[in-house]
């Protein structure tokens, strides 16, 4: 949902890095979350505290975002009508990520094999951009944001929470569909089949709305939840290639401040955008009365509005972590993960009909999935014969990867 969130190898491009102090700020790009780069790392042993660190922040994706859907869809099912209230939930939790501002950075020893590039600091010290163009790169992609989270709302509103979790997967078509077209995406055989089949995975489930009617609603809103869900997810994929061309052609840089300045700055937008709509349209009013009537009491209504916001940031505290300790590419891998838990618990909580139409569904999403991480397994192969090949020097790959796909409704 609102925050967060990144997938598709393209032409890659290899340079050797001078300047320690870039090297430092590149080892902490988190690139799938927004720029949808990869810095790679030399290798370095994993110790035990590694692995606790990399469980505890996949724990924190998969909760975060599980947790995070299920309770929206709670909301709604309890007597929550909101769909302002809803989307608002999404993105106003974001205050949580100013702590990431407070980790230091860890001191790194001077490599005397690494030359400085007199030439290299100086472009790079040349690439700041204008503060005016910094608002307008906020402005617009916290605008879409915004549209696209309230789009999601109305999909979970209208949709069975294993229907919805399962068309959120349509991300990475999108994603890679607009990364064609802005970023030069290359499009592999792997690319195409997984394209393909999560394209085939979404259109079996518009047969579903004679089979599942949860709350009475009408064929038109089981459609107008189907679209609008498609809608959020074509909008969360052109927000995410969005962002990446942005990286490339106004910020021009990526260390870890520019990268969490955009996360921030994004959601700030997003959310007084949302808080507007959530006066004008009136919604506001009856929030008393909304809070009065629901079905677990006032107590659960509030803990679930703040249960919702704080699981979205979790989600992306850990898929952060993730990116920093090992790769964006295990943090793609392990946000979707959580494309089948949503509707496993879905059926368990909501009494959610798993069919056969809806089996298959998931089947072929997961199918495309692998397939789409598969060319990253290539991928990644490819730049670690590349790295040797260059005499184990320092080298930052940057191969623009579209971020995450776990946002569920983000």
């Amino acid at each position: 949902m609102g925050e967060l969130a990144h997938h598709h190898p393209q032409e890659l491009q290899l340079h050797i890095v001078g300047d320690q102090e870039e090297k430092e700020e590149n080892s902490y790009l988190p690139t799938s979350v927004i720029t949808n780069n990869q810095a790679t790392r030399n290798p370095k042993p994993k110790n035990f505290g590694w692995w606790i660190k990399v469980a505890l922040y996949s724990l924190f994706v998969l909760s975060g975002q599980t947790v995070a859907t299920l309770l929206g869809r709670l909301y709604y099912t309890k007597g929550g009508h909101s769909k302002w209230l809803a989307t608002l939930v999404q993105l106003v939790g974001f205050p949580i990520l100013f702590l990431l501002y407070f980790i230091p950075k860890p001191k790194h020893r001077n490599n005397p094999n690494i030359q400085r590039h007199p030439q290299a600091q100086a472009q790079s010290q040349s690439q700041s951009p204008s503060l005016k163009s910094l608002a307008l790169v906020y402005l617009s992609l916290g605008t879409i944001l915004a549209l696209d989270c309230y789009l999601y709302s109305v999909g979970l509103l209208y949709l069975p929470v294993s229907t919805y979790s399962l068309l959120c997967s349509s991300q990475l078509a999108f994603n890679a569909l607009f990364s064609f077209f802005l970023n030069g995406q290359k499009f592999t055989p792997y690319i195409i089949n997984s394209l393909v089949l999560l394209t085939i995975s979404s259109t079996l489930l518009v047969f579903q709305s004679n089979l599942e009617d949860p709350k009475g609603l009408s064929t038109g809103k089981y459609a107008l939840g189907f679209v609008c869900t498609i809608g959020a997810s074509a909008g969360y994929g052109l927000v995410l290639s969005l962002t990446q061309l942005c990286f490339k052609k106004v910020i021009r840089k990526e260390t870890f401040r520019e990268v969490l300045d955009m996360l921030v700055y994004q959601s700030l937008v997003a959310s007084v955008i949302i808080m507007v709509g959530l006066f004008a349209s009136g919604e506001w009013e009856h929030l008393g009365r909304e809070m009065d009537v629901y079905e677990l009491g006032k107590v659960s209504y509030v803990m679930n509005l703040v249960g919702t916001a704080v699981s979205w940031q979790v989600f992306g505290i850990g898929a952060i972590g993730l990116i920093l300790d090992v790769s964006s590419l295990f943090s793609n891998s392990i946000s979707a993960v959580g494309l089948p838990i949503v509707p496993i618990f879905a059926v368990v909580f909501f009494g959610d009909r798993m069919n056969g139409i809806k089996v298959i569904s998931m089947i072929l999403a997961i199918w495309g999935f692998v397939s789409y991480v598969y060319q990253h397994y290539l991928d990644d192969a490819k730049l670690k014969v590349q790295r040797k090949s260059v005499g184990g020097d320092e080298v930052s790959v940057k191969s623009p990867l579209n971020a995450p796909i776990a946002r569920v409704g983000e």
